[in-house]
């Protein structure tokens, strides 16, 4: 009676194993491809069954007579890597997985497929190196692997790709000098972008001899060096050749496709002269006149700086006496205010509490511990939500102990005030210190909206990020609690904090580790928080430094807040103000600071925003360009020179083409030896990638953290 059953497992066993030996060596091949992703957000891969005898009705696979021709899956989110198993594909011609999540290093038996005519991969995370067994793709036409992370050297044998049209590796990690022998072999080529690397060496002489280039051939922001081939000229025309962020020097060649360019294809070559550029040739070797490779830059030093170098921090178009006197007093007021506050907080809850009125004579703080304190209701008629929380305060990370009660008991101390209200430095009885941001009284219809918005950014966790603890919400009352940072602003760390008589500049070292830091968190809320944030206000106010000058972005997602919260914020050059009545008297103390800090916000926005409603991320990066400049010269975002001002931008870009040595451009405070001053030439080369005019040409912070890491782990 045993045998059937036994019989049936044995043949659907039996039927299994041949729905697997169906699919033929490409579609196991492919298959291998699916189980080495692992994530496929999009179900892209879902219709690849191994039980299909091949995989031409695959998604993404294109066959001819039953044999794979194409496999392309771009833009789906694929997370994983590509498997060795690909070189099988003898008859494989096209490969499309460009703008995924892929990582790893490009398995060598993918270039056993020599018939690959396009392998386009950009937008990835691939690293390593390019394998020499590309040379092996006889046919290759399109090579794409931009926006990568490729290191090395370019192999020499790309050149035996004969019939390249297409070559694109910008932005990437990809050093050394390129291999000579593009214009003897690669006659075909009509797109060359090798920009945003570290190549470094001289442009090979017969790049000249490509006469089939279309387009812009871009060299822009990497090391190259020496004189510009004049044999560059022999190009077409109409092709535009950008030398622009080098290290090139001499004469620019004035024939053929080098004539009639302006002055942008040749910015950040310190050692380039002649038209069009505005600093003539003289009769000396280039680079004779000065031995450092820094571009130099007009005398910009504004009135009241004495020549000597004596003049404070706030000679640099600091603020007036009268105003660091209004500061003191306004914190003072501020202290004032914080002890009327937690009185009416008092008198509230125990008028309130079974509707008896209690001695405000006595220590209210003491004897209020409810968790759920009322001091902020307006009355039980208001109901704002049906959740109870809207009265208590709601943690947002599971190591809060604290409860209101002992929020309103804690020691409190104005850290400062800003467009969008007050924040108070508070210590609790056990010690623990926090940051409590007030928002507006209004908005009592929009608790549900703040609570999406608030948990969200909750959930944001990165040591490069502020973190928001909890926070609380009533009609009268809405309270942020994040995490106290205990060195102030990089504002202050740069130029010194108002009221102050002691100051000590950062040192090189300590300013590069900021600047990575300061990239790594942009690049989490770019592109590993849950949205892909973007800041939006981003400037030196706005970084906050902790234990041993870890700097953590702060104030992401307030303007958003400030809105539903109902504190009337208005948008002033893109910007938010906010002015609620009872804060008026603290205001008058501080406004001309308050104005002065307004205004400096402008400087670090990018030029499109003034025009675009809805921000992107290179926004982001355009005033990450902007601190970096400011972290450089220890200049504030405007500029005066003589009798007029300019923002730092502007003026690191007019100046470019001047001369002046770099002592005269960094920070005063800082000592510069052989070793940091490369290291600050490539900060500026980076920064003013960040700053372009044009938001597709500014990097991904991803690049920018990259570079900046690069520097930090292998110092010069």
């Amino acid at each position: 009676m045993e045998n059937p059953p036994s019989m049936s497992f044995i043949f659907l066993l039996c039927n299994f194993c041949l729905s697997m030996a169906a699919l033929n060596d490409e579609g196991t091949a492919l298959f291998s491809f699916k189980q080495f992703i692992t994530e496929d957000p999009d179900g892209s891969l879902s219709n690849w069954n191994s039980s299909d005898q091949n995989p031409c009705s695959w998604n993404g696979v294109t066959c001819n007579d039953l044999r794979v021709v194409s496999l392309s899956i771009p833009k789906k989110n694929l997370k994983g890597i590509l498997p060795s198993s690909l070189g099988i594909l003898s008859h494989l011609r096209h490969v499309n997985l460009r703008n995924n999540k892929l990582h790893g290093t490009l398995p060598l038996e993918l270039f056993q497929a020599n018939g690959i005519q396009s392998l386009v991969i950009f937008g990835n995370s691939f690293s390593g190196f390019v394998p020499n067994d590309v040379g092996k793709l006889k046919n290759l036409q399109i090579l794409d692997l931009s926006h990568n992370f490729f290191n090395g050297s370019l192999p020499v044998s790309l050149i035996q790709c004969t019939r390249l049209r297409i070559l694109d590796i910008s932005h990437n990690n990809l050093t050394n000098a390129l291999p000579v022998g593009f214009g003897s072999s690669l006659n075909f080529l009509e797109k060359l972008d090798v920009s945003h690397n570290m190549f470094n060496g001289s442009i090979p002489m017969d790049i000249g001899n490509l006469s089939s280039l279309q387009g812009t051939v871009d060299f822009s922001y990497n090391l190259f060096s020496g004189s510009i081939p004049a044999s560059l000229g022999n190009l077409p025309e109409k092709v535009y050749i950008d030398l622009s962020y080098n290290d090139l020097s001499g004469s620019i060649p004035q024939n053929g496709a080098l004539m009639n360019r302006g002055p942008t294809a040749f910015i950040g070559n310190p050692g380039l002269c002649g038209p069009p550029l505005k600093n003539p040739c003289s009769s000396e070797a280039p680079g004779a006149s000065s031995p450092s490779s820094f571009p130099f830059f007009p005398d910009n030093s504004p009135p009241g700086r004495s020549e000597g170098g004596n003049g404070s921090k706030y000679d640099k178009g600091g603020l007036s006496r009268s105003t660091l006197v209004a500061i003191i007093v306004g914190d003072i007021i501020g202290i004032c205010l914080i002890g009327l506050l937690f009185s009416y907080c008092y008198s509230r809850f125990w008028t309130r509490r079974n509707g008896k009125k209690v001695d405000e004579s006595k220590d209210g703080f003491q004897k209020g511990r409810r968790k759920d304190c009322l001091c902020f209701q307006k009355g039980e008629s208001e109901n704002v939500s049906e959740h109870v929380q809207q009265f208590d305060l709601v943690p947002l990370d599971s190591n809060v102990t604290f409860d209101l009660d002992e929020l309103l008991k804690a020691s409190a101390f104005v850290l400062g005030k800003s467009s969008i209200g007050i924040v108070y430095k508070v210590v609790l009885e056990n010690g623990l210190t926090l940051a409590v941001r007030r928002l507006g009284e209004g908005g009592s219809q929009r608790f549900k909206e703040f609570q999406t918005e608030v948990e969200a950014i909750g959930k944001l966790r990165h040591p490069n990020v502020v973190g928001l603890r909890a926070y609380y919400w009533s009609v009268d009352e809405k309270l942020l609690i994040y995490d106290y940072i205990s060195n102030g602003s990089l504002a202050f760390a740069i130029h010194g904090k108002p009221g102050t008589s002691s100051f000590t500049p950062l040192p090189w070292s300590v300013r590069l580790r900021i600047m990575e830091g300061i990239a790594k968190g942009l690049v989490y809320l770019h592109e590993f928080s849950p949205k892909k944030y973007v800041h939006g206000n981003l400037k030196t106010n706005n970084v906050l430094l902790g234990h041993n000058m870890v700097p953590h972005i702060s104030n992401f997602g307030l303007a958003r807040l400030v809105n539903i919260a109902g504190g009337s914020p208005t948008l002033q050059s893109g910007h938010l103000t906010d002015e609620k009545p009872h804060e008026k008297q603290l205001k008058s103390a501080t406004s001309e600071a308050s104005t002065f800090s307004s205004n400096m916000n402008t400087y670090y926005q990018a030029p499109e925003a003034l025009k675009v409603v809805k921000p992107s991320q290179k926004w982001d990066v355009y005033s990450f360009g902007v601190i970096l400049l400011e972290m450089i010269t220890g200049r504030l975002p405007i500029v005066q020179v003589g009798v007029s001002e300019m923002d730092l931008v502007q003026w690191i870009q007019l100046c470019i083409e001047e001369k002046k040595p770099l002592s005269d451009v960094i920070d005063p405070s800082l000592t510069p030896d052989d070793d940091s001053d490369e290291e600050i030439i490539t900060v500026l080369k980076i920064s003013l990638a960040c700053v372009q005019n044009s938001p597709e040409r500014r990097p991904t912070m991803r690049h920018v953290s990259d570079a900046l890491s690069r520097m930090v782990v292998n110092p010069k």
